[in-house]
């Protein structure tokens, strides 16, 4: 109950908190080579909203970091439909 309470403080203080959000959001997916997917669990945020913090607010915030990210999504999109077969094929083989 304690974390829903923080993450739902965290996202409705104001526009530092988005800045800070976007520029977090963006630190963690080029460090970590994170998806989107895995970059709204971590913050507790949807996927639109971490797109649109990459996308729109990270470049205007902090454009090397921005570029940064960037190339991170980048490969994501690239492989992504590797990661889907590999996952369709691991649940067929356990049934």
């Amino acid at each position: 109950m304690g974390d829903f309470y923080i993450e739902k403080k965290y996202q409705s203080r104001g526009k530092e908190n988005i800045e800070d959000r976007a520029v977090a959001v963006g630190q963690y997916i080029a460090d970590s080579n994170a998806t989107v997917r895995q970059a709204a669990k971590k913050f507790g945020v949807s996927k639109s909203t971490i797109h649109k913090d990459i996308t729109e607010r990270l470049i205007k915030i902090n454009p090397l970091l921005a570029a940064r990210t960037r190339v991170v999504l980048d490969v994501n999109k690239a492989e992504r439909h590797i990661r889907g077969g590999m996952a369709t094929k691991e649940k067929y083989q356990h049934q």
